[in-house]
């Protein structure tokens, strides 16, 4: 651990590292983001679509792909928040730098499995998607065990 860790531990501020791998991204750590979504699916990274995507997803919960993810209105206000200030185009770092420079400037996805990044890393056979284990392509854990924790390595 360096001082600059050290330091901030002991003024009893949290550290959460970034995973030292080029296929990483900074994970989601607030707790009640981590439970609205985590739900039903794995908390993905903001960083992955930039703000007017998960502005434009917070606010159409009650049609979250065919499911009704709506919530108390506080409780959503705190999960946008979460969302647009670590998306890549306001907070998301290198990873959302990649993402903004592949995206169109008008382009607002709704998927993080339709983007062009994701779509150039998984050149995959149907057979791959169809597997019991994965089910559907936002499944990252089937592949990316530590998806949670921002490595997507293999």
């Amino acid at each position: 651990m360096n001082a600059i860790n050290r330091l901030l531990l002991a003024l009893g501020l949290a550290v959460t590292a970034l995973p030292a791998s080029a296929d990483s991204v900074r994970p989601v750590t607030d707790p009640l983001t981590l439970q609205a979504c985590g739900e039903c699916h794995m908390a993905f990274q903001p960083a992955f679509l930039p703000a007017r995507s998960w502005t434009r997803m917070m606010d159409g919960l009650a049609d979250h792909f065919g499911d009704n993810a709506a919530m108390a209105a506080d409780k959503a206000a705190h999960v946008r928040k979460v969302l647009v200030d670590g998306a890549a185009d306001t907070g998301g770092g290198k990873v959302g730098a990649k993402v903004m420079r592949r995206l169109g400037p008008d382009a607002t996805p709704l998927r993080i499995t339709e983007t062009p990044g994701f779509l150039r890393k998984h050149r995959l056979p149907a057979s791959e998607w169809a597997r019991p284990e994965v089910v559907t392509k936002s499944n990252c854990p089937a592949c990316h065990v530590r998806a949670e924790k921002g490595d997507y390595e293999d």
